[in-house]
């Protein structure tokens, strides 16, 4: 039970933590352009956009 109560609270408080930090990065972003914009987190072309190479990724340029 004690592990379940604990989980309880470990994981929202992540998610928040989580949204905080993109918060941040967002912000920090908007502050320094000559850095460009923050990279989205699936964004690129490779394990996250479900292409077999980078010829087929519809996201190759960004």
């Amino acid at each position: 039970m004690r592990d379940y109560l604990i989980a309880m609270l470990v994981i929202p408080v992540l998610f928040g933590a989580w949204i905080v930090v993109q918060r941040i990065v967002k912000e920090f972003a908007l502050r320094h352009p000559e850095f460009g914009p923050p990279r989205e987190e699936g964004g690129g072309c490779g394990s996250s956009c479900g292409c077999s190479g980078k010829k087929a990724c519809k996201n190759r340029g960004h």
